[in-house]
């Protein structure tokens, strides 16, 4: 049985299943070990409608990358080792042309750090549209915007996007934006990157319209990273372990895990409900991911010109 654990990962969906002894068909999953076992990329493809109403996701690709070093990765040696094997997944979700013009879009709210990943990433991308005399014209053309959320444009972002990519035509648009994890070990350490688009707001719980090629009429390739985790999933996480270890509560045992989750969601209190927690030193990692995504968005263009 598929546990309703808050999360926006394939992989972890996924996970969910197999500690169940559940098999899904048409999910494929594969796994390879790179940069001597230091980062571990799985591949859930999710291939037909069935599969997908199960893992509650889109048919399509997802890569998610566990980076050791991701949230200690202060040095540029780190940043492009790390930077390198995620440009290299990303160009695999890119279509394959010599040249063509790219959006990259930034969501979420520069002033919540917790979900200012995609704006902060914006600030370091390499723009190269209407630059010419720069970059000639055989250069990848490359604009971005960071749209900020409808408390503060009253417009949906999926709308302002929609608008952008009407006028300007781009081959890919490219989305960024924060996530929430199911694990705490899995904040500011893992990327997903997937062509089936993404939900704006998705890692504070606030599901907004889905930004997709059905949405916007244009490819959309979308690259996120953890930077929240569910009050309840914490309680659930820390008493899963401690009935394991002692061996108590029998009665909490007997129920499966789906029921346990929701247990800890029933006793918390209302304001623990909506509470989402997120890491003390955000400030430092969202900048540092910020680096890691826009180095490698910016090695894919320079190496395709």
């Amino acid at each position: 049985m598929n546990k309703e654990i808050r999360t926006d990962l394939a992989l972890e969906t996924r996970e969910s299943f197999e500690e169940d002894n559940v098999e899904i068909k048409g999910v494929e999953v594969s796994e390879i070990m790179r940069c001597n076992n230091q980062i571990k990329v799985t591949t859930v493809n999710i291939k037909t409608k069935k599969s997908a109403s199960l893992m509650k996701k889109p048919v399509g690709k997802y890569i998610t990358l566990e980076v050791e070093d991701l949230e200690n990765s202060a040095d540029m040696e780190s940043i492009d080792k790390i930077s390198g094997v995620v440009s290299e997944y990303i160009r695999e979700l890119i279509p394959q042309k010599d040249k063509g013009k790219i959006l990259v879009v930034g969501l979420g709210n520069r002033d919540a750090t917790p979900d200012s990943l995609g704006p902060k990433t914006i600030d370091r991308i390499e723009i190269t549209r209407n630059f010419e005399e720069i970059y000639g014209n055989n250069s990848w053309e490359i604009s971005s915007i960071a749209p900020g959320v409808m408390a503060k444009t009253g417009m949906e972002s999926v709308e302002i996007i929609k608008g952008i990519v009407e006028e300007t035509t781009p081959d890919v648009v490219i989305a960024i934006d924060s996530l929430a994890a199911r694990s705490v070990k899995r904040l500011n350490s893992t990327i997903q990157l997937t062509d089936t688009g993404i939900n704006p707001g998705s890692g504070v719980g606030n599901h907004r319209h889905g930004l997709n090629s059905e949405s916007i009429g244009c490819k959309v390739i979308a690259i996120g990273i953890p930077t929240v985790v569910d009050v309840a999933t914490i309680i659930w996480d820390t008493m899963d372990s401690l009935i394991k270890m002692f061996s108590i509560n029998k009665a909490y045992m007997e129920l499966d895990e789906s029921e346990q989750y929701e247990f800890i969601r029933e006793i918390a209190s209302p304001k623990m409900k909506a509470l989402y927690v997120t890491p003390k030193d955000i400030d430092e990692d969202i900048q540092r991911m910020g680096i890691v995504l826009a180095k490698a968005l910016n090695d894919i263009w320079k190496n395709r010109n």
